[in-house]
């Protein structure tokens, strides 16, 4: 297992991770064997929203005396009232709730307190301007949370919370589908049938999110990546082609500033079908190629940093340079940061020598010697 820095939170997370909300479904000794599986293979972060009483209570049974392993996303917001999943802002039912979590959990804190689903811009205002917020920075004073974190599937709240300064990490929705969908308060829009023949390319405020997150050192841990398991199937896909899980992880891994794909277990195997990743050749995560084959994409033209290109006559990490790029071009001024990234590369930009060869390995049709020419003025 391959770990990743979180951000700036100083945690180092595997990059393939629990996202816990199958075990609703399953039993004290089928949950055990899940996580136990997942620990067994290096996993050590967990995400707990669900509110359900009886799978947070078999999740603190199967970590009791394993405490130290796990990294806990824990949510706020999310609540347990008559009987059903609610989520809500009613600060009495937040504490009530998330105290819930913790003694089910066994623990007395969690590393990554998460304001739970927000997905409207003046939702969010109220909440960073509001007793939310409060209870929020005083959970972190106290200890009881080590790290704030929010869930969202909508990019223009994930910028608004990766700008707003206290905010340490994102939970998003990561996979080649959404990333062409514009932003949206409306998630009903995500599950549209036709929904990824009516944006060009990767959706711009998806990519500037990565970016503003990469710069900003602001970690992003990435849910439905599978997209359901819709692009599992050619039929569901909304490309017209099937993709597989280490294919789909592959992808949300290549994306800027991310450091963990949260993976839905049902059984043993199935947390097997996601720890393959560790061990898949480069054409096993290959995504690109089954993309840019597909009845149905708009990736052209677009660098997804799949490495394609490679190798390079020269020794330059193309897609590293490619990403460099894309990140300072954001700014004013090339941030030191990036520049210096960007300067240790044992090649770079300059050392091109414009053959075109990765040209017409790029499944994407990515004029790569333009790019190289505009970073090597970009950063001189």
């Amino acid at each position: 297992m391959r770990y990743r820095e979180l951000g700036k939170t100083g945690l180092r997370v595997s990059e393939i991770g629990l996202g816990a909300e199958w075990l609703e479904r399953h039993n004290t000794e089928e949950v055990k064997a899940v996580i136990g599986h997942c620990e067994a293979a290096g996993i050590n972060i967990l995400d707990c929203w669900m509110s359900e009483p009886k799978v947070r209570s078999n999740i603190g049974a199967a970590i009791k005396g394993r405490r130290d392993h796990w990294i806990i996303q824990g949510h706020l917001g999310s609540t347990w009232q008559d009987g059903q999943y609610v989520r809500t802002r009613d600060l009495p039912k937040v504490k009530e709730a998330f105290q819930d979590l913790l003694t089910r959990l066994q623990t007395d804190y969690v590393d990554l307190g998460m304001i739970h689903f927000v997905d409207e811009k003046a939702e969010f205002h109220r909440i960073i301007d509001g007793e939310f917020m409060e209870y929020v920075r005083e959970l972190k004073k106290n200890g009881v949370i080590r790290h704030i974190g929010l869930s969202t599937h909508n990019p223009d709240v994930a910028k608004l919370a990766a700008l707003q300064g206290e905010i340490e990490m994102i939970l998003f929705s990561i996979n080649p589908a959404f990333d062409m969908l514009p932003a949206s308060e409306d998630m009903n829009e995500y599950f549209k049938d036709t929904y990824a023949k009516e944006v060009g390319g990767i959706a711009p405020e998806r990519a500037e999110l990565y970016r503003i997150c990469e710069r900003e050192g602001v970690g992003i841990t990435v849910m439905k990546g599978y997209a359901g398991g819709r692009l599992f199937s050619a039929e569901a896909s909304p490309f017209g082609v099937a993709l597989t899980p280490v294919q789909c992880i592959h992808y949300a891994l290549t994306r800027p500033a991310v450091a963990s794909i949260m993976v839905g277990y049902d059984t043993t195997e199935h947390v097997d079908a996601a720890v393959a990743y560790e061990t898949a050749s480069e054409e096993e995560k290959d995504y690109a190629s089954v993309l840019a084959g597909a009845p149905s994409h708009a990736y052209y033209g677009q660098c997804t940093y799949c490495g394609h290109c490679a190798p390079c006559p020269t020794g330059i990490d193309i897609a590293m340079v490619n990403k460099l790029y894309d990140l300072a071009a954001m700014q004013e001024e090339v941030p030191p940061a990036i520049r210096a990234h960007y300067e240790c590369l044992s090649a770079n930009a300059k050392d091109c020598i414009g053959c075109r060869g990765c040209e017409e390995r790029c499944p994407f049709g990515v004029k790569v010697a333009e790019r190289m020419e505009k970073a090597v003025k970009l950063f001189e």
